[in-house]
């Protein structure tokens, strides 16, 4: 059984292979799903329901190849804020930017670090400069362009 430490949730094997199912195919009709694990259609809309409602499953989506789409630079960003007391405005500020994809709050020299995607450089310079450096509160930035992403990956059960 896993359990989560700050909360007394429970999932078993089988909710744990209904998942690994579904983490490597989200489209996976729930029968074929069954049909694998020798039970009732039934009873996988009754785990995902618990696992939906546990928290565990945050929802599905779909997963594009950015630079197919036509945005080639992946860049990370360090930002420092003036003050801490800013982080909140900051993020509502920052969510506006469609190019920002994640934003963590983080310890370490960084108050928040952020992934961006961009067309190109031309496209980053101005995301930079005139997007991200106008939130208030943002005192300054450090770039990281990413060359390559090596792994991605979700955490494996």
């Amino acid at each position: 059984m896993l359990k989560k430490e700050n909360q007394n949730l429970e999932i078993d094997n089988l909710d744990i292979d209904i998942l690994k199912q579904l983490m490597q195919d989200a489209t996976k009709p729930y029968t074929e799903i069954a049909k694998d694990l020798i039970v009732s259609g039934g009873t996988i809309h009754v785990r995902m329901k618990k696992l939906h409602e546990m928290g565990i499953i945050k929802g599905s989506h779909l997963i594009i190849d950015p630079q197919k789409a036509g945005y080639d630079i992946c860049a990370f960003l360090g930002i420092y804020l003036e003050k801490g007391i800013q982080y909140k405005d900051a993020v509502a500020q920052l969510s506006k930017i469609k190019e920002v994809v994640e934003l963590h709050y983080t310890t370490g020299s960084y108050s928040m670090f952020a992934k961006i995607i961009c067309r190109d450089t031309n496209h980053l310079r101005h995301v930079l400069n005139e997007e991200i450096q106008a939130v208030e509160g943002i005192q300054r930035t450090e770039t990281l362009i990413s060359l390559e992403e090596s792994i991605r990956r979700q955490i494996e059960l």
